[in-house]
Order: C-alpha cells, then sequence, then structure tokens
C-alpha cells in the first residue's frame, strides 16, 4: 500500500492578495482549510505544510500540520517552480519510501473538500498509466476568440482557424484550464520526469464552487459572498492547540 502525503505551499510572500496564506476567512488563516480539507479526507497519512515563513509555520502546526523544517529562501521567491518545493519537500522529509502520492493542495482553494481529494485519490490509484490526477475546468474564453496585436499594429487571428472567431463558440473544440485547486502526483512520475505532473494526466473535475482560486481582492470578495450565505462550504475547523 503507498503513502499518501499532502504538501501545502505557502510561501509568505504575496504581490496580489498581501499575507493571502494566513489572512482570516471566517474566523481562521486561509491556510486551515487546506490543512483541515486533508485531514478530512481520511487518505492522508501525513500533512505538510511547505513555507519560508515562521509565523505562517507556527499558524499551520497549530491546526495539526507538520513543518519540519522551513523552505530555503532560493526557493521561495515568486519566480521560483513549484517543482522545486515538492523535491525539497521529499528529499528532506520524506526520504525513506518511493512508493508515494503527493497531494498538493494549495491555500488559495479553501472550498476544495476532503471528499473531492478522497475522490480524486481512489481515480489515480485505479489508474494505473496516469503519473497524476489534476483539477480543470472549461475554459470561460476560447484562445479560437482570441486576437494578438503586431509590432505594427495588426490585429491577427491567436489561433489558425480560418472563420472560427466568427463562428459559434460551441463549435470549437472544447478546451480546458487547470484550476489549481488539486493536483495529486506519484513520486515516482516526480523523479523521473522531473515534474510535478509526469508525461501522463488524468483530468478531475470538481463540484462546481470547489475550484475557486484565489488570486484578487475582487476573488476574495466574492468568496465571502458565497459563504456568508452557505458558510458550509467551508470546510470544518479543528485546532490542535487552544
Amino acid at each position: 500500500m503507498s503513502e499518501t502525503i499532502a504538501i501545502i505551499p505557502a510561501r509568505a510572500g504575496s504581490q496580489r492578495i498581501p499575507g493571502k496564506n494566513i489572512r482570516m476567512l471566517a474566523g481562521h488563516p486561509l491556510i486551515a482549510y487546506s490543512i483541515a480539507a486533508a485531514k478530512h479526507s481520511g487518505v492522508c497519512d501525513r500533512v505538510f505544510v511547505s513555507t519560508d515563513s515562521p509565523k505562517i509555520a507556527n499558524i499551520a502546526r497549530s491546526y495539526g500540520a507538520e513543518v519540519p523544517s522551513l523552505r530555503p529562501a532560493e526557493l521561495s521567491g515568486p519566480e521560483a517552480h513549484d517543482l522545486l518545493f515538492l523535491q525539497h519537500a521529499i528529499e528532506s522529509w520524506a526520504p525513506q519510501s518511493t512508493d508515494q502520492l503527493w497531494v498538493l493542495a494549495r491555500p488559495t482553494s479553501p472550498l476544495r473538500s476532503g471528499r473531492s481529494i478522497a475522490r480524486a485519490h481512489q481515480m489515480l490509484l485505479e489508474t494505473p498509466w496516469a503519473d497524476s490526477i489534476r483539477s480543470l475546468r472549461p475554459v470561460s474564453e476560447h484562445p479560437g476568440k482570441m486576437w494578438r496585436i503586431s509590432g505594427s499594429g495588426e490585429a491577427t487571428t491567436y489561433r489558425d482557424q480560418p472563420g472560427a472567431y466568427n463562428g459559434p463558440t460551441q463549435a470549437l473544440e472544447k478546451l480546458y484550464v487547470q484550476a489549481s485547486s488539486l493536483e495529486i502526483v506519484r513520486r515516482s512520475a516526480v523523479e523521473k520526469h522531473h515534474s510535478i505532473a509526469g508525461k501522463r494526466v488524468l483530468p478531475f473535475f470538481l463540484p462546481e464552487g470547489e475550484e475557486i482560486d484565489l488570486n484578487s481582492e475582487s476573488d476574495w470578495s466574492i468568496l465571502e459572498s458565497m459563504i456568508a450565505t452557505r458558510p458550509d462550504l467551508l470546510p470544518p475547523i479543528e485546532r490542535s492547540e487552544p
């Protein structure tokens, strides 16, 4: 039986929503909801938080997550690839086994439920050809309707599909964008392909609402409006310390 480890990335710097990972939402810091979802899933043997901040580390521990050490500064800048913090966690915190699944649960998706984590986990276990499973959602603006502007000022279509930009959107190929809310990857794929997705990816669709990803103040306002009428959308929280 493989071991399943949740990792929640939460660096201190945030340009669009300052301090977002520990900003208070319905009485708890944002990161607490991803910790809770991982624990409630029933499939995560351990829950790690990867952070460069002692403050975030202490808050994460108070909600039951492990923070064995702080993430090095060189892995914590805005340009640092996600692969780097995952490799750091694998090599530093869980070096003893290669038969592992790693659940990436970003704090910016607080409505992602433990039930969804468990369902995605089971789907990946039942699909041996897949290196990972990743949440997707249909695109809201199709590339077939997009344009680019050249240095001369001319507008040309982004995709080489004559006339597609004038036709109905529903006639275009169905395309999806990653929702960033949930990813699960086999450790063996990370090590073999040097990727947080591996080579072959299984798509996963979250229930409506769970795919929300906080990237701006307007996103935060939308979320607060949602939970004002539906507080049950948030995972229940338990603290490890008073």
